[in-house]
C-alpha cells in the first residue's frame, strides 16, 4: 500500500487537513497541508473549513486544536505524544505559582495543557513572546512553564520583570556553552542560530536566537552558507531539504532529538485517518476558559 498516496485520498473523502509541527519527522511534511511552529499551526487551526483536523504534533498541540474548533474532529494520529515541559506544570503548581505572586498577569507557553491555558491571562508561543508580554503593558508578570524563553523575553525587553516557573525544555535545556565553543571551532565561519528554550547562557553566544520558524526564515534571508542549529532535529532535517546549497551542522555529535515528536508517523497518520481515532476531547467548561487565553494570543498576533 501507498500510504501517502492513501491519506491524500482520505483527506479529500472526509474534508480533512493535516497540521504538521516543524520537529516532525521529516517524511511528514510530503501529507501535510501545513508545516510550521505553534504559532502558525494555531492560526491555520483557526481558520481552517476542514471538517476533521489532523494534528501530526503532541497533545497540547491537538487540545489547542479542539478549543479553537470544538465542532470539528481533532485527531492525534499518536496519543502517546506528550511534551515533558508542559507535564511540568499542572493545576495546582499553577495555583500555588499564583498564590506566590498575586495580582500579577499570567503568561503561559503554549506548551501547557489545557487546564492550566484556562487558568492563565493570555498564551504565546516562542514566536510572539516578546510581543505577548509587551502587550500587556505590565512592570510584572508570570510566565510558565519555560523558565529559558521567560528569562530571554525579560532581556529583549528590559523594562519588565519576568518571574519564571521552574520548568524547561529537556532537549534545549541540555545546551552548553562548552558546545558553541567545540562546534565553532570546527566550523569557524558558521554562525549559531539557537531558540530561546536553551540556557541564557548558551543564547548569549548565539549569533541569532529564534523561533523555529525565525530560525528558517534568517536562513533564507541570509546571504552565509554555513549555520550550526541548536534546535531539534526536525529544523535541520528541513533546513539541509531546503537549502542545498548551504551547510548546515548540529551543535552536539548527536542528534537533538524530541522523541514525542518522532512519534507520529505515516502509518498513524494513515490509521488516524482511516478510523478517525484517537480523538481529542476537551471539557466544555475548561475550552471555554482557555479558549479566551488563545484568542488574546491570537489577536495581539495578527
Amino acid at each position: 500500500m501507498n500510504y501517502i498516496t492513501e491519506i491524500k485520498k482520505l483527506k479529500e473523502e472526509k474534508n480533512a487537513v493535516i497540521l504538521a509541527h516543524c520537529y516532525q519527522n521529516i517524511e511528514v511534511d510530503e501529507v501535510a497541508d501545513f508545516v510550521g511552529d505553534s504559532l502558525y499551526l494555531s492560526q491555520m487551526a483557526a481558520k481552517t473549513d476542514a471538517d476533521i483536523i489532523v494534528f501530526a504534533g503532541v497533545y497540547f498541540m491537538a487540545q489547542t486544536a479542539k478549543i479553537l474548533n470544538p465542532a470539528k474532529k481533532v485527531i492525534l494520529p499518536n496519543i502517546n505524544a506528550g511534551c515533558d515541559m508542559a507535564d511540568m506544570i499542572n493545576l495546582q503548581q499553577l495555583r500555588e505559582f499564583k498564590s506566590k505572586h498575586p495580582n500579577i498577569p499570567t503568561v503561559c507557553y503554549i506548551n501547557s495543557t489545557a487546564e492550566v491555558k484556562a487558568e492563565c491571562d493570555i498564551c504565546c508561543t516562542s514566536s510572539n513572546a516578546v510581543k505577548i508580554v509587551k502587550s500587556l503593558n505590565a512592570p510584572e508578570v508570570l510566565f510558565l512553564p519555560d523558565k529559558n524563553l521567560g528569562r530571554w523575553v525579560e532581556k529583549q525587553l528590559g523594562n519588565v520583570k519576568v518571574i519564571t516557573y521552574n520548568g524547561y525544555c529537556p532537549i534545549h535545556d541540555q545546551f552548553e556553552p562548552s558546545g558553541i565553543e567545540k562546534t565553532k571551532s570546527q566550523h569557524p565561519k558558521a554562525l549559531v542560530l539557537a531558540h530561546p528554550e536553551c540556557p541564557e547562557s548558551f543564547v548569549d553566544l548565539a549569533d541569532y536566537v529564534g523561533s523555529t520558524t525565525g530560525i528558517m526564515n534568517f536562513v533564507k534571508n541570509s546571504n552565509e552558507k554555513q549555520f550550526i542549529i541548536a534546535t531539534e532535529k526536525g529544523v535541520l532535517d528541513r533546513l539541509k531539504r531546503d537549502y542545498p546549497s548551504k551547510e548546515f551542522f548540529d551543535i552536539n555529535a548527536t542528534p537533538s532529538i524530541c522523541q514525542s515528536m518522532k512519534l507520529n508517523t505515516i502509518t498513524d497518520i494513515y490509521n488516524a485517518l482511516k478510523t478517525e481515532q484517537p480523538e481529542i476531547q476537551v471539557n466544555k467548561e475548561i475550552a471555554d476558559k482557555a479558549i479566551k487565553c488563545i484568542n488574546r494570543m491570537l489577536e495581539v498576533s495578527q
